[in-house]
């Protein structure tokens, strides 16, 4: 398929990501509640997908985000610049010393094993990111003067508060005045919107954001809980559904929201916490349905962050000029290999993505 983008040497980013960026608290092999020591990674689902981008595939990206200047936010920071993804577009908010105005943001993440499911518990109210607002970022300099071919949002940091949700609505219009083209995972947390309107408040929410969008990324609980769409016969709580309920439920978004050039969402089929299906299904105007290679019976190591690493493996072959099967299938295998390895962000290499997305298997490689 064809997307048009601007030119590589007129821009500073091939990506940037609008979202927030937590510390991410692991306690292994314990729970929350027992542990006495918790592993550190940095995470969060806009920015997994830039540094998915940039670990694994090479592109220059960056993130677009907001942080309290103290130690947690330089560390959180040093994680950034580990993955190397650019931090000059990081708005620093002052400490005041106990994060009463403006704090960063945790999140404690079980991995889950077997019959035990993984378990998330965040502490991110009052972040500095929560408390972005319409006017904060310069998003005609960003687009405009510095430049950028693709640019990736979504719904959980549409969902923080009120200001977000003007935010992702000033930046997306933004990257369309400015020919960038825009992808958006809409990764409906039920819990985020729960305070602020519930699922209607999402709904109203993600459909003034869907008319700017050109790759529309979810799976099936949020096409249906984000945009209201209808999928006959089915409930949005099953974790498996038929292929052709993918299909219908994609025919039904790109009527209502005809800008999506291409849609693409997971199929994920949850046997345990340890052991899931897993597969993906696409659609671009071009080329029209395809199914990316179905792995059942996948093993899991850590599944947070697989969901990211599928978007940034499908933007990685739109970006690079790819069929949409090709790029569903890079999604499908990067999100495959990230739920390998510990953390929310990916460890994979652009050859492993490749390789697997072509049907290798986990041979030894000598």
């Amino acid at each position: 398929m064809t997307i048009e983008l601007r030119p590589e040497d007129s821009v500073q980013y091939d990506i940037l990501s609008l979202g927030e960026v937590m510390l991410r608290l692991d306690p292994g092999d314990a729970r929350i509640t027992t542990t006495r020591n918790f592993t550190v990674w940095e995470g969060g689902g806009e920015y997994n997908v830039a540094r998915g981008m940039r670990r694994c595939f090479r592109k220059r990206s960056g993130i677009v985000t907001s942080l309290v200047d103290n130690g947690v936010g330089r560390l959180i920071e040093d994680f950034i610049l580990q993955g190397g993804v650019d931090s000059s577009l990081i708005k620093w908010r002052e400490d005041d010393g106990l994060g009463r105005a403006s704090r960063n943001g945790l999140n404690f993440t079980e991995r889950g094993f077997g019959v035990r499911g993984a378990v998330g518990v965040s502490d991110r109210g009052y972040t500095a990111a929560s408390q972005l607002k319409a006017g904060d970022i310069d998003w005609d300099h960003i687009f405009g003067e510095l430049g950028s071919r693709w640019f990736h949002t979504g719904g959980i940091f549409a969902a923080l508060s009120d200001t977000t949700a003007d935010v992702v609505l000033e930046a997306v219009q933004a990257a369309r005045r400015h020919g960038t083209i825009i992808s958006y995972d809409l990764n409906y947390r039920p819990s985020l919107w729960s305070s602020i309107g519930g699922k209607a408040r999402a709904q109203e929410v993600n459909r003034a954001i869907a008319p700017y969008i050109d790759v529309m990324i979810g799976n099936e609980e949020d096409f249906t809980a984000c945009l209201g769409l209808e999928i006959e016969g089915v409930d949005e709580n099953l974790t498996e559904l038929e292929v052709s309920s993918f299909h219908a439920m994609i025919q039904n978004a790109i009527k209502e929201f005809p800008n999506f050039k291409a849609v693409g969402t997971t199929m994920r089929g949850v046997k345990s916490a340890s052991i899931n299906d897993w597969g993906a299904v696409a659609w671009s105007e071009e080329d029209g349905f395809v199914e990316a290679i179905h792995r059942p019976d996948m093993e899991i190591f850590d599944r947070v962050g697989g969901g990211d690493s599928f978007a940034s493996g499908l933007i990685y072959g739109l970006l690079e000029g790819e069929g949409i099967e090709r790029a569903v299938n890079y999604g499908a295998a990067h999100g495959a290999l990230a739920m390998t390895t510990p953390g929310d962000t990916s460890m994979a290499t652009k050859d492993e993505v490749v390789r697997l997305a072509q049907g290798g298997s986990a041979r030894v490689r000598r």
